[in-house]
């Protein structure tokens, strides 16, 4: 009898450790060509509701900012800085200071320099 509350124990952790595993964010991309050798790269971040990202660009002493990262390439390099609209902010007394965040959906943007043009590339 023991053997089976235990077995039957440990399958409902297994369950329930499972069950707290949440993907609150979906992201999706695009991208648009500006010339042969430039392009936009659209990052799309869908929220759920309840939850929020923090900016990229916090302030020293408060949460972790959201970062995105590109894989070094021969084919391009990063023209610029990240582009993101304009963020919420509220005082938070965990970091005692105000933080930015975005709820629902954002949109990131980052420009890209080609190395090698694209043919037929309009834009």
């Amino acid at each position: 009898m023991k053997k089976i509350l235990v077995i039957l124990f440990m399958t409902c952790a297994g369950w329930s450790a499972r069950a707290q595993i949440l993907h609150p964010v979906k992201w999706s991309y695009a991208a648009k060509m500006i010339s042969k050798t430039e392009a936009v790269v659209f990052l799309k971040a869908t929220i759920d509701d309840g939850w929020h990202i923090y900016s990229a660009y916090q302030q020293e002493g408060g949460p972790v900012p959201t970062a995105i990262t590109f894989t070094p390439s021969a084919a391009y390099s990063l023209s610029g800085k990240l582009i993101e609209p304009n963020p919420q902010s509220k005082y938070e007394k965990s970091f005692k200071m105000p933080v930015s965040y975005f709820e629902d959906e954002v949109i990131f943007s980052q420009r890209l320099r080609l190395y090698q043009p694209v043919a037929g590339a309009s834009p």
